[in-house]
């Protein structure tokens, strides 16, 4: 299975992180928080969309509810995805590796 995505192959990890790494480049916890929750969602948006796109490749349509059936290429699809990392692990890998961009809009606004 070929995918588009950069992050297909995170690694599945269940250590904890350490609080001090994640609040290292804010000093503030919620607000890190808050930004890997920003990317999670980008993320799981991105995933998404790009599951729903390969999973109507393999798709019949048949206007007949009495004939459902099993497709292998999908349920195969399906499990792939499965089996990826779930979105708010690659977004806080992503943070702790310097790869996400933040900003603050309201310092940026006075500016102006």
């Amino acid at each position: 299975m070929n995918t588009n995505l950069k992050f297909q192959k995170g690694e599945v990890s269940t250590t904890t992180i350490d609080k001090n790494r994640i609040d290292a480049k804010t000093d503030n916890i919620y607000e890190a928080i808050s930004i890997i929750a920003k990317r999670s969602d980008q993320v799981g948006v991105d995933l998404k969309k790009e599951l729903v796109e390969k999973l109507e490749e393999f798709a019949t349509h048949n206007d007949s509810l009495e004939e459902v059936f099993e497709n292998k290429e999908q349920i195969e699809v399906s499990k792939y995805y499965e089996r990826l990392p779930k979105p708010h692990a690659i977004a806080t890998e992503e943070w702790l590796e310097d790869k996400i961009y933040y900003r603050h809009t309201k310092e940026d606004d006075t500016a102006l």
